[in-house]
């Protein structure tokens, strides 16, 4: 999120993190170019009119990246020409102030699937599917009832599948920049999502590695055909 109106801009990422989303927070478009070389975005929310570096400087910088990221333009520029400008830039998605907060979240969570790596529509693995647009998740059959942390921690493991994901990692993605590294968040949510998932064990844990989804063919060679 890249707003230099500060209230807006907190309460904005307040909102977004209470739909899962980990949101780090720009107030100007030097500290957005600086977060950007040193994190992984699926999304820029930009605001154009910014101190340091301009929102349109920012946006095509961004467009020239290798590890394209999404821009959602939102902006008071309202005008026809604006959007156009504004889109001509390289800009994904154009949103004008005032604007619907459930448009925004909704806005942003297309824009995420677009993106050229983004993760497919269903992700599924060790009987689990997770649908990240209509935040809904099953294992076997069985409805799965998870808080906004649970949810994200478990889009990403899937994600990531069969790689690990470190503590430091799901730090970064679930929660955001200012998460206390020394914390054991990670490990209470983790085990919260253990008992939530059931039987058979969905998580594995490797120490000085982290958490990795335990596919199907990690939990035991299936037997062998009769005859074999």
């Amino acid at each position: 999120m890249v707003e230099d109106a500060r209230s807006l801009a907190a309460v904005l990422a307040e909102g977004l993190t209470d739909q899962g989303m980990a949101v780090d927070v720009a107030h100007d478009g030097l500290v957005a170019a600086a977060k950007l070389d040193l994190n992984t975005y699926d999304v820029v929310v930009l605001d154009r009119d910014l101190p340091g570096i301009h929102g349109d400087t920012l946006c095509q910088m961004i467009t020239e990246r290798d590890d394209r990221v999404m821009v959602l333009m939102l902006t008071a520029a309202d005008a026809p020409l604006d959007r156009v400008s504004g889109l001509t830039l390289g800009a994904d998605d154009y949103l004008a102030k005032p604007f619907h907060f459930p448009e925004l979240v909704l806005r942003i969570r297309s824009l995420a699937r677009r993106r050229p790596t983004a993760r497919p529509r269903t992700l599924r693995a060790a009987g689990i599917e997770l649908d990240p647009m209509r935040r809904t998740a099953t294992r076997d059959g069985r409805h799965l009832d998870l808080s906004v942390k649970e949810f994200s921690l478990l889009e990403a493991l899937l994600s990531a599948a069969p790689a690990f994901l470190s503590a430091e990692d799901l730090l970064e993605q679930v929660w955001d920049e200012h998460a206390n590294p020394l914390t054991n968040t990670v490990t209470v949510t983790i085990g919260r999502l253990r008992r939530k998932l059931g039987e058979p064990p969905a998580i594995t844990t490797t120490p000085g590695v982290g958490y990795r989804i335990t596919a199907p063919d990690l939990r035991g060679d299936p037997p062998s055909p009769a005859g074999a």
